[in-house]
Protein backbone atom coordinates (compact mmCIF):
# COMPACT_ATOMS: atom_id res chain seq x y z
CA UNK A 1 0.00 0.00 0.00
CA UNK A 2 2.98 2.20 0.65
CA UNK A 3 4.10 1.84 -2.95
CA UNK A 4 0.76 2.98 -4.53
CA UNK A 5 0.30 5.37 -1.86
CA UNK A 6 3.83 7.26 -2.87
CA UNK A 7 3.46 6.55 -6.44
CA UNK A 8 2.77 9.56 -8.93
CA UNK A 9 1.82 7.61 -11.98
CA UNK A 10 -1.38 5.29 -12.58
CA UNK A 11 -1.60 1.86 -11.63
CA UNK A 12 -2.82 -0.63 -14.50
CA UNK A 13 -2.82 -4.10 -12.84
CA UNK A 14 -2.17 -5.08 -8.99
CA UNK A 15 -1.00 -9.16 -8.80
CA UNK A 16 -1.05 -10.67 -5.58
CA UNK A 17 -0.91 -13.62 -3.92
CA UNK A 18 -3.81 -14.29 -2.48
CA UNK A 19 -2.67 -15.50 1.13
CA UNK A 20 -0.01 -13.00 2.32
CA UNK A 21 0.93 -12.17 6.12
CA UNK A 22 -0.90 -9.30 7.45
CA UNK A 23 -3.50 -8.40 4.85
CA UNK A 24 -4.59 -11.39 2.37
CA UNK A 25 -4.74 -10.32 -1.80
CA UNK A 26 -8.52 -9.30 -1.46
CA UNK A 27 -7.97 -6.58 0.84
CA UNK A 28 -4.74 -5.48 -0.72
CA UNK A 29 -7.02 -5.22 -3.62
CA UNK A 30 -9.98 -3.79 -1.68
CA UNK A 31 -7.44 -0.52 0.03
CA UNK A 32 -5.80 0.02 -3.75
CA UNK A 33 -9.14 0.20 -5.57
CA UNK A 34 -9.92 3.04 -3.12
CA UNK A 35 -6.77 5.01 -4.94
CA UNK A 36 -6.90 3.67 -8.41
CA UNK A 37 -10.77 2.29 -9.07
CA UNK A 38 -9.85 1.38 -12.51
CA UNK A 39 -7.16 -1.12 -11.54
CA UNK A 40 -7.67 -4.65 -12.61
CA UNK A 41 -6.90 -7.47 -10.88
CA UNK A 42 -4.87 -10.79 -10.72
CA UNK A 43 -4.78 -13.12 -8.13
CA UNK A 44 -2.37 -16.10 -7.97
CA UNK A 45 -1.77 -19.05 -5.41
CA UNK A 46 -0.84 -22.04 -5.06
CA UNK A 47 -4.22 -23.14 -3.90
CA UNK A 48 -6.65 -24.66 -6.91
CA UNK A 49 -9.08 -21.93 -7.89
CA UNK A 50 -12.21 -23.67 -6.57
CA UNK A 51 -11.15 -24.09 -2.96
CA UNK A 52 -10.23 -20.07 -2.99
CA UNK A 53 -13.59 -18.94 -4.57
CA UNK A 54 -15.37 -21.66 -2.12
CA UNK A 55 -13.50 -20.27 0.82
CA UNK A 56 -14.91 -16.80 -0.16
CA UNK A 57 -11.22 -15.27 -0.39
CA UNK A 58 -11.94 -13.83 -4.24
CA UNK A 59 -14.60 -13.68 -6.11
CA UNK A 60 -16.36 -15.41 -8.42
CA UNK A 61 -15.23 -14.42 -12.10
CA UNK A 62 -12.27 -12.73 -10.43
CA UNK A 63 -9.04 -13.19 -12.73
CA UNK A 64 -6.96 -15.86 -10.85
CA UNK A 65 -3.80 -17.88 -12.12
CA UNK A 66 -2.80 -20.91 -10.10
CA UNK A 67 1.00 -21.36 -8.99
CA UNK A 68 3.33 -22.32 -10.30
CA UNK A 69 2.50 -20.89 -13.77
CA UNK A 70 4.50 -20.53 -17.21
CA UNK A 71 5.54 -17.22 -18.89
CA UNK A 72 3.09 -17.78 -21.56
CA UNK A 73 0.52 -19.15 -18.93
CA UNK A 74 0.86 -15.38 -17.04
CA UNK A 75 1.36 -13.38 -20.00
CA UNK A 76 -2.24 -14.91 -20.87
CA UNK A 77 -3.52 -14.11 -17.99
CA UNK A 78 -2.03 -10.25 -17.81
CA UNK A 79 -3.83 -9.61 -21.08
CA UNK A 80 -7.46 -10.74 -20.30
CA UNK A 81 -6.81 -9.39 -17.15
CA UNK A 82 -6.02 -6.08 -18.33
CA UNK A 83 -8.60 -6.03 -21.65
CA UNK A 84 -11.30 -7.12 -19.18
CA UNK A 85 -12.08 -10.42 -20.34
CA UNK A 86 -12.96 -13.79 -18.51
Amino acid sequence: MRLAENHAGRIDLLMTDVVMPEMNGRELAKNLLALYPAVKRLFMSGYPSDVISEQGIIDEGVHFIQKPFSKSDLTEKVRKALDGES
